[in-house]
């Protein structure tokens, strides 16, 4: 067996090209045009390049974007003042707060400072709530983006044992849930499971979102699963890596993601598709 290929960049494309002709007839209609504010705290490369991909990506489908590339050593109050002000401005739709941020901000304090009606990225507290309760307002994108994957291949989750690795706040704990709204039976593993090899297995369904090159040997996947890498690591030589060993997984998985070109465009996606649910253009 060897699997095929879920090409997140071509759904993707496909998603932001119905999104460009939806603000094309809204404006023609009169409406406003979306607004997105973008903050960029320090110099990180990384964080700079995601920047880029998400401003360009606003520019492409006619998203207002207004950046706001800050120094990393701006005080906390500044950058309080800086969403308290977003929050208020009728142009800006979303707020991206990019991370990770300098040492001196409390991370948490500021995201959560947000308003949830803005929080595109999905990471406020009451939007988590929020999808627990099978309600969402606007929903974590990567996580959001991998079940439009799923319904793109005509892989429903229902009644399939989803095994999720990765448990952080941004992508394990809302994709555990967004499967189990589903109908998953999932088990999520993390840095303190005991034998991760045995619920790989197990899984109709992996999502691999540890963080950690290669994590994921092949001879651990189960025959015919579904195989999500999420995993965007930079190895010493600049390759960008999932954490999957994807050649030999390849030859066990019915479908699984590229790195890159899988779940990475489809994050992006769905920043612009919550942007267009926060300015009132779609729904949920």
């Amino acid at each position: 067996m060897t699997a095929q290929l879920i090409h997140g960049k071509i759904i993707a494309a496909q998603i932001r090209a119905d999104i460009r002709a939806i603000i094309e007839t809204k404006l023609q209609q009169g409406q406003k045009q979306p607004g997105l504010a973008v903050i960029l705290v320090g110099d990180d490369p990384a964080s700079a390049l995601y920047v880029h991909h998400k401003r360009t990506a606003c520019e492409e489908v006619g998203i207002k974007s207004f950046y706001y590339p800050l120094s990393k050593t701006i005080p906390e109050a500044e950058l309080i003042a800086l969403i308290q002000q977003l929050n208020q401005d009728p142009a800006v739709d979303g707020i991206l707060l990019q991370a990770p941020l300098p040492k001196h901000i409390n991370a948490d304090q500021l995201f959560e400072l947000i308003d949830p009606k803005k929080d595109v990225d999905g990471f406020h507290p009451y939007n988590l709530g929020r999808l627990a309760q099978r309600r969402p307002l606007l929903k974590p994108c990567t996580p959001y983006g991998i079940m439009l994957l799923l319904d793109h291949i005509h892989q429903h989750p229902k009644g399939k044992h989803a095994v999720v690795v990765g448990a952080s706040n941004i992508v394990g704990r809302p994709m555990a849930l967004e499967l189990l709204i589903a109908g998953a039976t999932v088990t999520v593993c993390h840095r303190f499971t005991v034998d991760l090899p045995y619920f790989v297995k197990q899984a109709d369904i992996l999502i691999a979102a540890a963080g950690k090159a290669g994590l994921i040997k092949g001879e651990w996947i189960k025959e015919g699963a579904i195989v999500i890498d999420v995993g965007q690591n930079r190895l010493a030589d600049g390759t960008l890596t999932g954490d999957v060993d994807f050649e030999a997984a390849k030859e066990k998985a019915a479908w699984i993601t590229p790195v890159p070109g899988g779940v990475g465009p489809m994050t992006v996606a769905m920043l612009l598709r919550n942007t267009m649910v926060a300015a009132g253009y779609m729904n949920m």
